[in-house]
């Protein structure tokens, strides 16, 4: 019987993941931006914004405007991680930048994953990494700024409270 009972689960496990491959299985967010500035300008904002970061200085008032650490980068890539100065989690951060328009324009293709496998609800938290670094670094403020996300890529992007996570 017990045996019976782990194929079963086994079986659900597999099919929920098969049938929900195509959104987050734990906390995660995906988020494209298009950008009317080259990728060198946001490669660099956002390598700085990430190295501004890295203390515990910009969470002396609450949020989670610090700890995060740039463990990667290249011309048209950026990796990073974001600890929690609260809980201590770890978010692991991806930017692709693809140019465009001439190389005038640039394209984002961010990520933000937990490294805890069993979180499933964040309060945003993920989006709020990426959001963050993109409005720490003024680009959300550049011509041509475009955000597209959804609830489904991206854990509870509406409701988001980046000042708080």
């Amino acid at each position: 019987m017990h045996l019976k009972s782990l194929l079963f689960v086994a079986s659900l496990m597999m099919w929920i993941c098969v049938f929900t491959s195509a959104g987050p299985i734990h906390a995660q967010c995906k988020v494209d931006w298009e950008l009317g500035v080259s990728c060198r300008d946001v490669f660099v904002a956002l390598v700085q914004q990430i190295k501004k970061w890295r203390s515990l200085a910009g969470c002396t008032n609450g949020g989670q405007k610090c700890l995060y650490q740039l463990t990667g980068a290249n011309r048209y890539y950026i990796s990073a991680k974001h600890t929690s100065p609260v809980t201590g989690f770890v978010d692991h951060l991806r930017f692709n930048l693809v140019p465009y328009a001439l190389f005038t324009q640039c394209h984002v293709a961010a990520l933000s994953v937990s490294e805890a496998w069993y979180t499933l609800i964040d309060h945003s938290t993920n989006y709020c990494n990426l959001y963050n670094l993109m409005e720490g670094s003024g680009l959300t403020e550049v011509e041509g700024y475009k955000e597209m996300t959804n609830d489904w890529i991206c854990n509870q992007r509406s409701t988001a409270n980046c000042t708080e996570y």
